[in-house]
């Protein structure tokens, strides 16, 4: 497993690491938590760690960004904060939000408790979904389309694909695509979904401007295209 590790403080950078260590990951440190964000499909952890400075600005808006590229645990150290605040960082996909002082004991038996909740199901056993020449499969987390090459899948870009393949033809708003594919309440996270559509799409229909697998339904949600002979 690796976690990735923000921490503009370097002695306490060296002890998180080694906290991190004795979780069980390898640790990647960053400097530039924007540029981690964007480069994140390529290079996924299994846990976050965000240690902000004194004087931080847009956290929720980072944390969001960061929800809506994965299923990863996101972990915040911080100091104290307001109560709505740390409302807004729970509401926004942080999975646990830590106030110094804190005891590196009790961080390191959050974080084995935070992963043995996070664990779910394992991929490969779940079937493989056929539909309208796609091929789904889980074990490799992959979708083939038509006789291309098989096209790799992150886990959030594999639960939305999967929900809609197994509703194909029924219309799911957006709400409860959040619910399906990131865990939480979907009110005030259609972003999350549109993001996430638009990457998805991108992978698997040959004209995005004009999709044919996933389908938009306005001011609901989106459905999987029903095929019909002759399609």
């Amino acid at each position: 497993m690796q976690a990735l590790l923000f921490c503009p403080y370097v002695d306490e950078s060296a002890v998180l690491t080694v906290v991190l260590q004795q979780a069980g990951f390898t640790v990647r440190s960053i400097r530039n938590l924007e540029q981690a964000i964007a480069q994140w499909p390529e290079q996924p952890s299994e846990l976050i760690l965000i240690v902000l400075p004194l004087k931080h600005q847009a956290t929720e808006q980072q944390i969001s960004m960061l929800r809506g590229q994965t299923l990863s645990s996101i972990i915040t150290i911080t100091e104290i904060i307001p109560e709505e605040t740390h409302i807004e960082w729970l509401e926004a996909g942080a999975d646990l939000i830590i106030s110094r002082p804190y005891s590196n004991r009790i961080l390191l038996a959050e974080i084995k408790a935070l992963m043995r909740r996070t664990a779910g199901m394992p991929f490969f056993s779940l079937p493989t979904l056929t539909q309208s020449n796609l091929v789904l499969d889980p074990s490799l987390r992959t979708v083939q389309v038509s006789n291309r090459d098989p096209i790799h899948l992150t886990q959030l870009e594999f639960r939305l694909l999967y929900t809609l393949m197994t509703h194909v033809g029924q219309i799911i708003p957006t709400t409860n695509i959040v619910e399906h594919v990131w865990g939480f309440s979907g009110e005030g996270n259609q972003e999350l979904v549109r993001g996430l559509i638009k990457r998805l799409r991108l992978k698997i229909e040959p004209d995005q401007k004009n999709p044919i697998y996933i389908l938009t339904e306005p001011g609901i949600g989106y459905y999987f295209n029903r095929f019909t002979e002759g399609n």
